[in-house]
């Protein structure tokens, strides 16, 4: 396996959807290298921050970069769809109403070639280099002419994620995907054509945006086939699945997702972590979920969600006082966002055994009346 380098570009900030994910603290190291061949970057899981300002809530999304270029290989799934050995057959010629001939579909781009390449190219020094709005024109130049090319519509969807045009880039990821899985049914019926070998990466990418996008129904279905294609754990689709899992109400499912993940970033504290010791909570395991918090907690003492998420597990192993002291803890206008039953349902989205024991605790020190 060569060896990858992928670099941290860009923490973007959007507006909050009504899937909010957990809080992120600070940016975190970059959570997955991403291929050379792959000319897209990978969207990993999607997180609530709460800007300087406290003034509401925001998602951020790390996306990667590699550095380095088509020679810099990583083998990726061997196999995602069976390459048939079988000669392939002369198509039908198909024919108009009024009998002309029309020309078969040109096959599917797998790699650039010509002016396509170059511009492509362009396009990617320009991403790397943060300039994204540039980026787009290229690549949308590049869609133009080769509108077979999978990769152009993949990077074209990243600079659309780049600037929050979430619905776009769904549409355009979704050209990607349906140019791959072309390919591949290609691939399976004719010998010594090129793969698209990277799936499972495209469809974690829509499955990321579909999950922050009103569509966590579609962001299971996406991130559940990703994990299928990829046939190994990784990190990276594990905590996007268990989030959706999470959403979809599939909590013992999430559970799983999420200790899987834990388990393969053991060393590193991460902010889904406080998702899984919530979903621990909901499935009565008390004693998990306080476990993960305390870690958490340690971690990122600060952040006002582990304070009401800690406070919440305090009141239920019993210790009043020392939960309402942790809640108490919160700045008051940021704390008084958790007795907002829209702010818990559509911002944080905490799963409902956590936001009945957070109204108990707002009760008890006077927020739910400042609230109402």
């Amino acid at each position: 396996m060569a060896n990858i380098m992928a670099t941290a570009v860009a923490w973007l900030l959007l507006s909050r959807s009504a899937q909010g994910a957990a809080f992120v603290a600070a940016p975190a190291v970059p959570k997955t290298c991403i291929d050379s061949r792959v000319q897209h970057k990978t969207l990993p899981q999607l997180y609530t921050a709460l800007d300087d300002n406290n003034h509401h809530n925001l998602d951020s999304l790390t996306i990667d970069l590699s550095n380095n270029l088509f020679d810099d290989r990583r083998n990726f799934i061997k196999s995602v769809v069976s390459m048939g050995l079988i000669a392939s057959s002369v198509p039908a010629v198909a024919l108009a109403e009024d009998n002309t001939v029309l020309a078969p579909p040109s096959p599917v781009q797998v790699v650039a070639t010509g002016d396509t390449k170059k511009l492509f190219n362009e396009g990617r020094a320009l991403e790397a280099q943060g300039n994204i709005l540039a980026a787009q024109r290229l690549y949308v130049k590049v869609t133009k002419i080769s509108p077979r090319f999978i990769y152009g519509w993949a990077n074209l969807s990243n600079t659309l994620v780049a600037q929050g045009q979430l619905n776009d880039a769904e549409e355009t990821y979704s050209k990607a995907i349906n140019l791959c899985e072309e390919n591949l049914k290609e691939a399976e019926e004719s010998f010594g054509i090129k793969r698209c070998d990277d799936l499972y990466l495209l469809l974690l990418n829509r499955g990321s945006v579909r999950l922050n996008n009103g569509m966590p129904k579609e962001a299971l279905t996406d991130l559940q086939k990703a994990n299928t294609l990829r046939a190994r754990p990784d990190a990276v689709i594990l905590q996007n699945l268990a989030r959706a899992q999470e959403i979809n109400s599939f909590y013992s499912q999430s559970d799983k997702s999420y200790t899987t993940a834990i388990s393969m970033t053991a060393n590193e504290v991460n902010p889904f972590w406080l998702r899984s010791s919530m979903v621990k909570y909901q499935l009565g395991d008390l004693n998990g979920a306080m476990d993960l918090m305390k870690r958490v907690e340690n971690r990122f003492p600060e952040a006002p969600e582990v304070r009401a998420a800690y406070a919440v597990l305090l009141l239920a192993k019993g210790d009043e006082d020392a939960a309402r002291k942790k809640f108490l803890e919160i700045p008051d206008r940021q704390r008084v966002k958790y007795a907002d039953g829209e702010f818990l349902e559509k911002v944080v989205a905490w799963p409902s055994a956590m936001k009945e024991g957070l109204s108990t605790l707002t009760k008890a020190v006077g927020d739910s009346s400042q609230e109402s």
